[in-house]
């Protein structure tokens, strides 16, 4: 029997079991078994001579987007109206069969958008070009799920489905549960909180089923089953998705407002070009990207290339600035003065841990050089001769 008729067999044992109190153990075993099968199932055949054929693109700019969506929805249009770049659009679906790399100028920064192939149900099972999609999108900062307004809200659920099965994790953050394979000393079982998901036995069985006998477990938070094997997993990924609703001007002014009252929602047309402003504005929040200018000592600072940081691209601190220029710079750095809101006065001194703003003004201040030997009367050395006979005779006292 092969994964896909494993995994097959073990969502539908899930779907008629009841779940209850009495349950619950059986239900938890079988999803660690269906998780691990979905790992297996994404790693390279066995005997393989490396990654198979995919679409694979390198990274430019301050940031990457990738667009994911049902096909025909509008991706190839949108890319087109945000950065200029030709991408074919037709009326039949599957028009995009690669990956179509553009460029956003946005608030000074540049931002890779990738225009992907549409995937379909059971793409996490390797129908169509999806494993090769859910890869590209899986290297991005965030995630543009584009959805045609006009049809149904199942379309949303689906495309969810199908990232979380391949550990892609949207608009979620990490579960708070410490794990840490040990080599003796059996498993170690403690919470810092009522837990009302998961129990000792539970969590034991789960780990049985991984092969663990030895291992640390602290539970920070009351989490889940599929929490605890996320983090057993080691692979997830937690990415933040912006839910775009094309096509908006095909339906009423009452489901406009409901979809845009949505979290995580922007309501657009490219048709019309309606909202396209909103939807780059929710993007740049988002990814979070900050603006940082530089002020040479005396001189007026350079407001025409900035340096962009973001906490997942290396993170927003003036040790980051610093070594996003050089890493030389810590070793001779005294300290720094800051302009603008993370500042409390201006300008204020600042040290390496202190975390920066967008649009902030940054001057760098360095060490000076010392002396060799010391200063004053301190000095390990003089300028004078080494030899007696060399030293300068002084004039006799008048008397």
């Amino acid at each position: 029997m092969g994964i896909l008729e494993r995994i097959k067999e073990i969502e539908a044992e899930m779907a008629r079991t009841q779940k209850n109190k009495a349950t619950e153990y059986h239900l938890g075993q079988l999803k660690a078994k269906l998780a691990k099968l979905r790992t297996q199932l994404l790693e390279p055949p066995k005997g393989s001579s490396g990654a198979g054929e995919g679409f694979e693109v390198t990274k430019f700019g301050h940031g990457r987007v990738a667009l994911i969506g049902f096909p025909s929805v509008g991706k190839s249009t949108l890319l087109t109206l945000l950065t200029g770049t030709h991408s074919e659009a037709a009326s039949y679906e599957f028009t995009t069969l690669t990956c179509i790399p553009g460029i956003i100028n946005y608030n000074d920064a540049k931002i890779q958008l990738l225009d992907l192939p549409g995937i379909i149900e059971g793409a996490s099972e390797g129908k169509g070009r999806g494993r090769q999609v859910i890869a590209v999108a899986k290297s991005s900062d965030i995630v543009l799920m584009v959805l045609d307004a006009s049809k149904s809200e199942g379309h949303r659920q689906i495309l969810t489905k199908e990232l979380e099965a391949v550990g892609l994790r949207l608009n979620k953050r990490p579960p708070q549960i410490y794990f840490k394979k040990k080599k003796t000393g059996g498993i170690s079982f403690n919470s810092t909180c009522a837990l009302t998901h998961i129990d000792e036995k539970l969590c034991y069985q789960i780990l049985h089923e991984y092969k663990i006998h030895n291992a640390e477990v602290l539970f920070r938070e009351d989490a889940t089953v599929d929490d605890l094997i996320d983090v057993i997993e080691g692979n997830r990924k937690y990415m933040k998705c912006v839910y775009v609703y094309n096509k908006i001007d095909v339906i009423g002014i009452d489901d406009v407002d409901r979809l845009a009252r949505q979290p995580n929602s922007v309501v657009i047309s490219c048709n019309l070009k309606l909202n396209l402003d909103r939807l780059l504005a929710r993007m740049w929040e988002e990814m979070g990207l900050v603006r940082v200018y530089s002020k040479p000592q005396g001189q007026q600072p350079d407001f025409t290339d900035p340096f962009v940081l973001s906490t997942d691209r290396g993170g927003c601190t003036v040790e980051d600035f610093c070594n996003h220029i050089h890493r030389s710079i810590i070793k001779d750095l005294k300290y720094v003065l800051v302009w603008g809101t993370s500042a409390r006065h201006y300008p204020q001194h600042c040290g390496l841990s202190h975390n920066l703003h967008d649009e902030d003004v940054v001057q760098i201040v360095k060490k000076k050089e010392k002396e060799e030997g010391g200063r004053g009367r301190f000095k390990s050395h003089t300028t004078g001769p080494a030899r007696i006979s060399d030293r300068e005779k002084k004039a006799p006292l008048k008397t």
